[in-house]
């Protein structure tokens, strides 16, 4: 969903894009007589789930104000290669300039909506829920996490802000795990509190300690089963650490409440588009 709050990050986003890519200004455009308009059509060349249109509207919003686009597809729906994606009509000029970054948008937050469904539909038969990560493009978070919904994983935190995860040097720092959990509760910051555990040793202690959602980090398929028997049901619980989506499935029939992936933002593959346009 776009909220008002994600709608002033697509213009921010945007706003940089634009300042990177336009600069000063377009001087391969200017060739084009500035009376010209065109009709382009934006296609998928391969499957995908697609995610990006606000962005794609915003592009051309900030580039002026006579661009119409027409879309026949939504975030979230699944394409085949060579559909038709949306018609873009306007100034000529306008829409060259916008062109790649645009495309840039919609190829990027395509690919990880695309990945999203593949890693969602492997644990579709458990009860698991498939996590990000932070592990996300720097300055483009908000959308890559928006992405990942469109494709039917889910939202770990945002940022350092929304939620506590205590790690290993976390630990280190505070003395033990539950000295770190004692410290995070007298916060009172009204956030669950998460600890990552490197063994069953360590899980149990965090139990003890009173934390709501324990990371079972790079844990056998063994160790992750005799965790859900430990935990009976205390707290939630986490699988992070090389997940893949050959490994997922069997993961999520551990029992595990969540599993974490940051492949989900960094090792995307973009999605092929082309912007067509019609001859004049």
């Amino acid at each position: 969903m776009i909220d008002s709050e994600l709608q002033a990050i697509i213009r921010e986003d945007v706003r940089r894009a634009l300042a990177e890519d336009v600069g000063s200004g377009d001087i391969t455009a200017a060739l084009i007589p500035e009376n010209a308009t065109s009709t382009a059509t934006v296609i998928s060349r391969e499957a995908a789930v697609i995610c990006g249109i606000e962005w794609v509207n915003e592009v051309f919003h900030q580039l002026g104000t006579d661009i119409y686009i027409e879309w026949q597809v939504g975030d979230g729906d699944a394409v085949v290669p060579n559909q038709c994606l949306c018609k873009i009509n306007g100034p000529a000029r306008a829409l060259l300039s916008g062109e790649r970054t645009a495309l840039n948008f919609l190829q990027t937050l395509s690919a990880t909506a695309t990945l999203a469904k593949r890693y969602a539909e492997a644990v579709a038969h458990t009860k698991a829920k498939v996590l990000d990560t932070r592990k996300t493009i720097p300055g483009l978070r908000r959308a890559l996490k928006y992405a990942v919904t469109c494709g039917g994983c889910h939202n770990h935190r945002i940022g350092l802000y929304d939620g506590i995860l205590i790690k290993e040097n976390h630990i280190a720092t505070a003395g033990s795990i539950t000295a770190a959990v004692e410290q995070a509760k007298a916060m009172q910051v009204g956030v669950p509190i998460e600890v990552e555990v490197e063994t069953l040793y360590e899980l149990r202690e965090a139990l003890d300690a009173g934390a709501n959602i324990l990371l079972l980090d790079n844990f056998s398929l063994q160790d992750l089963v005799a965790a859900v028997a430990m935990n009976k049901g205390q707290a939630k619980l986490e699988a992070s650490g090389g997940v893949t989506l050959e490994s997922i499935p069997g993961i999520a029939e551990t029992g595990v409440d969540y599993i974490s992936s940051g492949e989900l933002t960094k090792h995307i593959h973009a999605i092929d588009l082309s912007m067509r346009f019609e001859d004049s």
